[in-house]
């Protein structure tokens, strides 16, 4: 699931499937792209990302501007939570959404001065997508790390499996939509 079509390009420093650490999610969802979009930078409808019980304990805020961040706790199981989020550096309602994937002071680690800088040492996510006929939506994920992180900083990411951990968020959505 490589092939992004050339469509998930933001910059230079987080760009293609040929640097290490880079994936494409591919999924097809029942709902227009407006709908899917929602799901995505509106708080209401942001809880199925956090969990698949669909049970919101903490309030989520997501500032959909660039430059604006989007926050909440992500739980894993019950022994297991952090909080996770992003800032927005790119919003096309209904197309496109481009966000630094993390949180200050949660996971990934985010600098406090994040939405000041292009370049930060967490993975760049873009969300693509592309209308279907009858009211449904391929969604294309892709994550790419920072061009400038050393191989030991790409070899840590390599550990974690972002590609299972976004399948298994993304596989969450449908119930919200």
């Amino acid at each position: 699931m490589n092939d992004d079509g050339g469509r998930n390009s933001t910059n230079d420093d987080h760009d293609g499937d040929d640097i290490a650490g880079a994936f494409t999610v591919v999924r097809t969802f029942d709902a227009p792209p407006e709908r899917v979009f929602a799901a995505w930078t509106e708080p209401e409808h942001l809880g199925w990302f956090f969990s698949g019980n669909g049970e919101v304990t903490e309030p989520i805020a997501a500032d959909a501007t660039v430059g604006g961040a989007w926050r909440q706790r992500m739980i894993v199981d019950d022994d297991t939570s952090y909080v996770t989020g992003g800032i927005y550096r790119e919003l096309v309602p209904g197309e496109r959404l481009v966000f630094d994937w993390g949180a200050v002071g949660g996971w990934p680690e985010l600098p406090v001065d994040a939405w000041t800088r292009d370049a930060v040492d967490v993975p760049r996510v873009t969300i693509t997508l592309i209308p279907l006929p009858g009211d449904r939506t391929e969604l294309r994920l892709h994550q790419a790390l920072p061009s400038h992180l050393t191989d030991e900083q790409r070899a840590e990411w390599d550990k974690i499996d972002c590609y299972a951990g976004w399948s298994q968020t993304i596989d969450r959505l449908p119930a919200s939509l």
